[in-house]
């Protein structure tokens, strides 16, 4: 029997009022978070103040840590001019505690509060931040990080986070409040002329002490809205120990290129830091140029130690169902639009329509198997309906002529091909990046169900069409 979104919309609210009620309280300590404006100074060096939105007047929000397994109560309240929720990208949440506004809640109004009720089944590096506008909500600065600790973690010995993102200024230090442009919206997405790390201005100036001799731990989470980043580190050879909060083989970060963090994705890496005190070393971003964003700069005390720490780094993996090829279903998704990809008819609103008039008459530039979808829109259905527990190859394609890190919510799932090769690792990804005209396969096991939101993390792509949904059932 078939299920409708609206049945999995009315199903959701009635789990979150489930959840809220004593039986799930017990004895978890509810966190308060309130979504609101405040004036936050970017640059300390400077006195200006920019007008930004995050949570709890801080950003980024405040970091949220739990162990893995444990179960948290978050109560947001929204004192922003607009509508809103809370997604917990990463996170294998019930549907109804997804945070997608009309599939799996209703939006929460200026004034109003929900409450969230999550497990961590998982450990590793995960965030929050809206999924009601965005495109325009995510840039202003709502975003922060949650850390789910394992069990036992590895030795190291700093646990250090960067929260990386950028914004649009103006001269006088305030945000550009254009978004949404169907330019951006049709091409890159929004790229903002301020890099920011925890919330503050990037730069050479920017310091990260460490000691000669010391493991550190540095968990990357790209929040930006667009911007995709390739992070070089001079002098060092980091680790790679983690993607998107799930162990990998440990393996040293790539130096030809940089590591690659699209947005949405997290990294998380160990880093030795072998060289000698007071000597200093620059982390470039080199996806756009050279833009030193950070330094790690070491202290003048003794070495810590003269040698690496032979300690072992490899994560103990979370238990997730390993997806069987061979008897796996397979789909296929064409990703077609934007201003350099090839001519094209789509549907809206189930109508032929043309790219020009997708642009000029609906805000939209993308489509998805040649339909193209308003932001959580209602009543379009599920492009997959899979069965729970059906094991999963999704083949996508890309013609069009820009880079998209897709995110698929409530799974993680490998990467088995990138552009037809398949990849040495089939790393756990909750998010991964096909390349222009290039394409990408990923398995899964649809193991939890729900409707779920799959779509592109650059904001405005989602906003212009690549967003859909797929139905376990």
């Amino acid at each position: 029997m078939s299920v409708t979104r609206r049945d999995f919309l009315k199903a959701g609210t009635a789990a979150a009022l489930a959840a809220s009620g004593p039986r799930a309280s017990g004895q978890v300590k509810p966190v308060a978070l309130h979504m609101g404006a405040f004036d936050q100074r970017l640059d300390p060096a400077s006195p200006v103040r920019t007008r930004v939105w995050g949570f709890n007047a801080a950003l980024p929000g405040p970091v949220l840590r739990y162990r893995k397994g444990e179960r948290a109560r978050i109560v947001v309240a929204n004192q922003l001019p607009q509508e809103t929720t809370v997604h917990w990208h990463g996170v294998r949440v019930p549907n109804a505690m997804d945070g997608v506004p009309h599939v799996t809640q209703h939006p929460i109004a200026p004034g109003a509060r929900f409450e969230y009720a999550l497990s961590f089944p998982d450990s590793g590096t995960f965030w929050y931040h809206p999924h009601q506008n965005s495109f325009e909500q995510v840039p202003r600065g709502l975003y922060g990080a949650l850390i789910v600790e394992e069990e036992k973690p590895i030795e190291v010995d700093r646990d250090e986070l960067w929260v990386l993102s950028d914004m649009k200024l103006a001269p006088d230090g305030q945000q550009v409040e254009d978004f949404g442009r169907i330019l951006e919206v049709a091409t890159d997405g929004r790229i903002g002329n301020q890099i920011l790390l925890n919330g503050t201005a990037a730069g050479s100036g920017r310091a990260t002490a460490v000691r000669s001799g010391e493991r550190l731990r540095l968990r990357l989470i790209n929040a930006a809205c667009a911007r995709g980043f390739r992070l070089a580190f001079a002098g060092h050879r980091p680790l790679v120990i983690a993607y998107d909060g799930q162990g990998t083989t440990p393996h040293p970060a790539p130096t030809a290129g940089g590591l690659v963090l699209g947005p949405g994705m997290r990294a998380d890496l160990v880093i030795d830091c072998m060289q000698r005190p007071g000597e200093s070393f620059a982390v470039s971003d080199v996806d756009r140029g050279t833009n030193v964003i950070a330094r790690l700069a070491y202290s003048q005390e003794r070495p810590l130690r003269g040698l690496p720490s032979e300690a072992p780094v490899a994560l103990a993996p979370n238990q997730l169902p390993e997806p069987d090829l061979r008897s796996a279903t397979r789909h296929e998704i064409v990703f077609q639009g934007g201003l350099r990809g090839a001519p094209l008819i789509g549907l809206i609103d189930g109508k032929p329509t043309t790219i020009q008039e997708l642009m000029q008459k609906h805000a939209l530039a993308w489509t998805m198997n040649r339909t193209a979808q308003h932001e959580h829109a209602l009543m379009h259905e599920p492009f997959l309906r899979l069965k729970r527990g059906e094991h999963v190859v999704l083949r996508m394609v890309n013609e069009t002529g820009y880079w998209h890190p897709m995110h698929l919510h409530g799974h993680f799932f490998r990467v088995v091909a990138l552009g037809d090769k398949p990849t040495l690792r089939r790393d756990w990804r909750d998010t991964a990046i096909m390349a222009p005209r290039g394409s990408l396969d990923i398995a899964f096991v649809a193991d939890n169900p729900g409707v779920w939101m799959f779509h592109c993390h650059i904001l405005d792509h989602a906003v212009g069409g690549m967003m859909g949904t797929i139905a376990v059932e």
